[in-house]
């Protein structure tokens, strides 16, 4: 794809539907391959990361059909088992990978799970040690505690302690094949978890399934053993990509609804409304959707976002907009994602003029006269995004890789372009 110039937009008034939670989909492919007997799942997001679930988990000997408006899987009642030394190559998707490393660890034949040069560089370490004492053989094929890495089951299950300063998506792995286990699955938290709204996500879809679970907030999750039954499952809107149309009010000034939210989400990424509230938006929750507006100055606030990871960037840029600056805590993680999201964002916000710097887990933008300039997203969907939020309002602001936004919303730019912004 071409690179994408934005020009200087807005006030807008616009009603615009997020596309399908990626989160979401992603977990209730996986449950419904383990299920017993048939599950539809509406409305999912078909994007590059939820194919490559698809791919990987056909792969594994899944029974997967694309439908127009959903997705159709015939489970396996149990433990997949994929061709001995199948390789499942997950491209950018740390979801994808993370998830079925616990799902192929079920089965009793070697798989192994790879990824792009970047993939290779992000931690799986405290994934691949669970799934050892679990029972499973663990190999990693180059750097150690990062893909590729080999797994071979089955898993018999227990009790094991996470890690979950990193990665939430670990445990969301070891929960999601708990209940094909003998013995299920308890797990542990060493220390607080990053994320961790992303963990209820998991929970909610296991139980959809059929899944038992018992937990202890977050310090203690167990996946007791017995398997999942087929249902029909329909996905809600995606909260971190509304983020970037509720973005647009905050920036372009003017107003913006988002009509598919569910406003009791267990999504993290709902709170994004409320740092825009304090950034001096208005923000309405009624039968029309979820509104933001802005008709008055920004300022700057003090954001504490360890469980809204996804939407770091997008508040990032809104303040560059503010008149006082912002920190945004808790967010030392984002250097493990698509990008070292921490330093690209401060990167990127300098090279069109704004304040930004990263102080141990905390960035910290500080706003100054902004102009245009090239913007290269290092291939992160949210980076090319929030960037292009920005770039509405600045004007002759260039995303050079805009088909990246194809790993979570491949329509964004369409989206764009029919609100008559590009």
């Amino acid at each position: 794809m071409t690179p994408v110039t934005l020009a200087r937009a807005g006030p807008i008034e616009l009603v615009l539907p997020a596309p399908p939670s990626k989160s979401l989909t992603h977990r209730a492919l996986i449950a419904a391959a383990l299920a017993e007997g048939r599950s539809v799942i509406e409305d999912p997001l078909l994007a590059d990361d939820t194919r490559l679930t698809c791919a990987g988990l056909s792969r594994l000997g899944a029974l997967i059909e694309l439908r127009d408006g959903a997705i159709v899987v015939t489970g396996a009642g149990g433990p997949l088992e994929g061709e001995d030394g199948a390789v499942l190559d997950l491209g950018n998707s740390g979801t994808s990978l993370r998830l079925l490393a616990s799902v192929a660890a079920l089965g009793s034949v070697p798989v192994t799970l790879t990824g792009s040069a970047r993939m290779q560089e992000r931690p799986v370490g405290p994934l691949g040690a669970a799934l050892a004492s679990l029972g499973a053989r663990v190999r990693y094929g180059g750097r150690d505690g990062c893909p590729p890495l080999e797994v071979t089951g089955p898993l018999r299950g227990g009790t094991v302690e996470v890690d979950g300063s990193v990665s939430s998506q670990f445990i969301s792995s070891l929960l999601l094949a708990g209940p094909l286990t003998p013995d299920g699955i308890e797990v542990r938290l060493a220390g607080p978890s990053v994320s961790r709204s992303y963990l209820d996500l998991t929970v909610d879809v296991m139980v959809r399934f059929g899944g038992a679970i018992e937990r202890t907030g977050y310090r203690r999750l167990r996946a007791s053993p017995g398997g999942y039954a087929g249902t029909r499952y329909r996905v809600e809107g995606d909260w971190s990509s509304a983020s970037y149309l509720f973005a647009l009010a905050a920036a372009l000034g003017g107003r913006i609804t988002v009509p598919n939210l569910d406003p009791a989400s267990a999504q993290g990424d709902r709170r994004f409304v409320a740092a825009l509230g304090a950034m001096g938006c208005r923000v309405t929750t009624g039968p029309a959707g979820v509104t933001v507006e802005r008709a008055g100055p920004l300022s700057g606030i003090e954001c504490e976002m360890s469980a809204s990871p996804d939407t770091v960037q997008t508040l990032a840029v809104v303040a560059a907009l503010a008149d006082s600056p912002t920190r945004i805590t808790g967010v030392g993680h984002l250097r493990y994602k698509e990008s070292d999201r921490l330093a690209v964002t401060a990167d990127r916000l300098r090279r069109l003029g704004a304040g930004a710097m990263v102080e141990g887990d905390t960035l910290v933008i500080t706003p100054a006269p902004l102009h245009g300039g090239a913007i290269d997203p290092a291939d992160d969907h949210r980076t090319a995004m929030a960037f292009a939020v920005l770039g509405l309002a600045v004007g002759e602001v260039t995303i050079t890789d805009p088909g990246c936004v194809a790993k979570s919303w491949p329509g964004f730019w369409e989206a764009l372009r029919g609100a008559k912004l590009l």
